[in-house]
């Protein structure tokens, strides 16, 4: 054991005093640089911990009705359709198509000849077509772009945010035959069909798609999903079918939403079924936007009305007892719309409810834009204000 003087231990006791000396001093300089980072670097975070505690707030919007030149009357321009893109305002009637901004300044009228006529709107354009006709055309509101014609009857066709162009239509040797246009108008894939092909949906910015056709297995319809890139001749996968007699496809980065008549579900990556979901009620609508998708149903033995919400393909589905009749549907910037008898509801895809707006029973649907809602009336367009 070692032997220490009088001088030894008040040496030790020194350096033992001035350790402890320098370690408070080293938090001490910690501290300050936290806390400068932290002053300095305010702006970036200090609004983010000031909405922590109203970010579930939910926002009750007034639902006044816009003035000016709204509502836009549509007296006498029966079955009208309603599209909105890129801040215009798309009315396609039996007679007429109308270009408006979204203050409800009318920019462009003209009449067209279709009989079944169907509005598609995207990338600030609008596609017509006459369903079971021979031609189409793209245009906005400065006139018509381009159009095409065909020898064989139009099924469908679709629009792509960047402008391209897809037509199914019947053929002579195929179930179908399917072409597709950039935005110019130059065609830049074709394909034949040995499948009756029902939906189209555009992916991977418009380099390719998806597309479900219905067939018989064992006795009940089901719904196929394929996946097709532009530039190759072979589908990259076609998935098994889901039980159900598909109405809309929808494609993202993951994979393919299928909206059926009695029955939604996923598909995957890889082509494979990765979730499904049996309605309890009738279908009312359904919307899906880059995964996220949004399905109404309506009950009214049991007066039932619900809400369910997919997050994505491996995600359960939650369900939303919306306590009165749903109308409409629509997905927009990550947040589920809902039309319900008398009110617009939005619900974050955790269920969680983000705004509310009373709104007369009186309409029939809605558009969303970034900042307005358009509802839709019998024999007018109304517009509100929407914050979410």
């Amino acid at each position: 054991m070692p032997i220490y003087d009088a001088d030894d231990i008040v040496e030790i006791k020194n350096r033992k005093k001035k350790k402890k000396q320098r370690v408070k001093f080293l938090i001490f300089l910690l501290v300050a640089a936290i806390a400068a980072g932290l002053y300095f670097t305010r702006d970036m975070w200090l609004s983010k911990m000031r909405g922590i505690g109203q970010q579930y707030k939910t926002i009750i919007n007034s639902g006044l009705l816009a003035d000016g030149n709204f509502p836009i009357d549509i007296s006498g321009e029966y079955n009208y359709q309603l599209s909105q893109t890129q801040n215009k305002l798309i009315v396609l009637s039996d007679v007429h198509i109308f270009f408006y901004n979204s203050d409800g300044t009318l920019m462009r009228k003209r009449q067209h000849a279709y009989t079944n006529a169907v509005l598609r709107a995207d990338s600030g354009r609008a596609l017509i077509y006459e369903h079971g006709g021979d031609d189409f055309c793209i245009e906005d509101e400065e006139g018509i772009l381009y159009e095409k014609h065909f020898d064989n009857n139009i099924m469908f066709a679709r629009i792509s945010p960047e402008g391209y162009t897809a037509v199914v239509t019947t053929s002579d040797n195929y179930d179908c035959e399917m072409f597709v246009y950039d935005k110019k108008g130059s065609l830049i894939y074709e394909r034949r069909c040995m499948e009756r092909v029902n939906d189209l949906s555009f992916i991977n910015e418009s380099s390719g798609c998806v597309i479900s056709y219905i067939m018989a297995e064992n006795g009940s319809l089901t719904t196929a999903v394929q996946k097709i890139d532009f530039s190759e001749s072979i589908a990259q996968w076609t998935s098994p079918g889901i039980d159900t007699a598909g109405l809309d496809v929808f494609g993202y980065n993951l994979g393919a939403f299928v909206l059926g008549i009695d029955a939604c579900g996923y598909i995957n990556e890889n082509g494979q079924i990765s979730s499904y979901y049996c309605y309890d009620g009738d279908l009312k609508g359904g919307a899906s936007s880059d995964g996220m998708s949004a399905v109404i149903i309506n009950n009214d033995d049991r007066r039932k009305y619900i809400m369910v919400l997919f997050k994505g393909g491996a995600t359960e589905p939650l369900v939303i007892d919306l306590g009165q009749r749903a109308v409409d549907v629509a997905v927009h910037d990550q947040l589920a719309y809902v039309m319900c008898k008398e009110e617009i509801r939005a619900y974050d895809f955790s269920g969680k409810l983000r705004s509310k707006a009373v709104v007369s029973d009186s309409y029939t649907g809605f558009v969303r834009s970034s900042e307005y809602i358009f509802l839709k009336g019998y024999n007018k367009i109304d517009r509100i204000d929407y914050e979410s």
